[in-house]
């Protein structure tokens, strides 16, 4: 059976009250990782993947998720400034609905909106050369949209 696909709020009541959650910003070539603690409070990066076949990308997320004793995953869903959903919004859903077929935990669609460019500019602010900046973007993106879900799910358990 394959794994429900949700919006956060939703994905939450599917996944154990502690364990850590695993963040993905999927770009055409590459997708950055994050996880969380198993409480939930901090995002850290993990890698960069470069994409190559479907599967091979799905089985190293999985075991990444198995290294981390991961209870679900949070993927950032690219919603247009408008709040409607254009291609990459498509072959986001798209990927989720594939990988929920190999997926054991909840997938939680997290609004990703200006996420790579947040990550961005705060790398120029570090002078992060450009090179560098390349290298790993797509990891700090899945910290910051790892952290954004972090956050809210803090928010709706009263937490401070």
């Amino acid at each position: 059976m394959a794994a429900p696909i949700l919006p956060l709020v939703d994905a939450v009541t599917h996944w154990p009250e502690r364990g850590a959650l695993v963040g993905l910003d999927l770009g055409t070539k590459t997708i950055g990782v994050a996880v969380s603690d198993p409480d939930r409070r901090l995002a850290t990066g993990v890698e960069t993947i470069q994409r190559t076949a479907f599967k091979a990308d799905a089985a190293r997320l999985i075991a990444i998720a198995g290294e981390r004793r991961a209870v679900g995953f949070v993927l950032g869903l690219p919603i247009n400034m408008d709040g409607s959903e254009g291609p990459r919004a498509q072959s986001t859903r798209a990927f989720a609905r594939n990988f929920s077929n190999l997926a054991a935990s909840a997938i939680a669609l997290w609004d990703e909106r200006l996420s790579t460019a947040a990550v961005e500019r705060e790398l120029i602010g570090m002078d992060v050369s450009r090179a560098r900046r390349a290298e790993v973007i797509d990891e700090h993106a899945a910290i910051f949209i790892l952290q954004g879900a972090l956050d809210r799910l803090a928010k709706l358990r009263g937490d401070r």
